[in-house]
């Protein structure tokens, strides 16, 4: 495994971290789960990424019962929030009462005193930024997180944040998008951004929901048990599905081969060629998938190999500035 600073942060971070969505607590059983975890720390991971919406909350409950017993200082484990974790008007956004509400049930499901980074999950038209970065900062200086990062927030918001972070005197060191092959809708203006400010990425999906496996092919009916057949994993991999992304994936394979790689070793391994990646984020249902993923630490593409992947896939891939924010807002009175 190979270690990065997390944005211009002292903190040292795993390249590959292990996250937990759409896993744990729903799609894999908990004996699984907690063998996934183990494998990644075998494997070296010690980053570990998780949210309160995750599974209903059962995600981080899942989480904390995997890590207990291991050293904390040796692990770094980063939560999120914002999405809705019960049905009253308050469980949701990033108002002062939900942060402060959310950091104790979060720690308490993770079975921590502090978590390491704790991220705005998305941004939250409906408070006041202010409101919202006064309650990280007390969370802050309580002691119950380290750092402070963002998710899918646009440039500007980032820059906002950042101002306010800095008069806080609270560090806001990361942004969580999602960013792939085939997803680079942050290199225009978030990544230029983030890294004036100092601002590491910890990137999700970096295999395009499974698509960068592989094993979708063009014309063909998605294996069974795959996302793209699963009620919760289908809507978000519709979009990688047509048949010239799926013809441009297969034309992958052969520079995959050639650099020793499977497919999804290639993915991974591709986002962490961006300076401003700190991490890529992967997940599991089984442990072998996370000893392969793992493997695309440390592995350096060279530039005629990068020219030649954009070749094949920059025709198809989704590059516009403005699908930066996905986030739906939370529903108010």
């Amino acid at each position: 495994m190979e270690y990065r600073h997390l944005g211009n942060s002292g903190m040292i971070i795993s390249e590959i971290a292990y996250g937990n969505w759409l896993t744990h607590g729903s799609q894999v059983e908990e004996e699984a789960a907690l063998a996934c975890v183990r494998a990644a720390l075998d494997a070296g991971i010690t980053t570990f990424d998780t949210a309160d919406v995750y599974a209903e909350t059962r995600a981080e409950s899942v989480l904390g019962r995997a890590l207990k017993g291991e050293r904390r200082e040796g692990i770094e484990i980063f939560t999120k929030v914002y999405w809705p974790t019960g049905p009253g008007k308050n469980d949701r956004g990033l108002s002062r009462k939900h942060i402060m509400e959310s950091i104790d049930n979060s720690l308490r499901r993770l079975e921590t005193s502090y978590v390491d980074l704790y991220q705005a999950h998305r941004f939250d038209r409906f408070t006041p930024l202010e409101e919202t970065m006064e309650a990280f900062a007390d969370v802050v200086h309580s002691g119950k997180a380290l750092y402070i990062g963002v998710s899918e927030w646009t440039a500007d918001q980032i820059r906002r944040a950042h101002a306010l972070a800095r008069e806080l005197r609270i560090p806001l060191v990361s942004s969580q998008p999602q960013y792939s092959m085939l997803w680079r809708v942050i290199e225009g203006e978030v990544v230029p951004t983030s890294q004036e400010l100092g601002i590491g990425q910890i990137v999700w999906s970096p295999i395009a929901q499974g698509v960068l496996t592989g094993k979708y092919l063009p014309g063909e009916q998605p294996p069974a048990g795959s996302r793209a057949t699963d009620d919760k994993g289908s809507a978000m991999i519709s979009r990688f599905l047509s048949n010239e992304v799926l013809e441009a994936v297969q034309q992958l394979k052969p520079l995959a081969d050639e650099a020793g790689l499977t497919l999804a070793q290639l993915a991974v391994a591709w986002v962490l060629q961006n300076s401003n990646v700190s991490a890529a984020i992967v997940g599991a249902s089984r442990p072998e998938q996370v000893a392969e993923n793992a493997k695309a630490a440390g592995v350096r593409l060279d530039a005629d190999l990068m020219a030649r992947i954009d070749e094949i896939v920059l025709p198809v891939a989704v590059t516009d500035p403005y699908l930066v924010h996905e986030g739906v807002p939370p529903q108010r009175p």
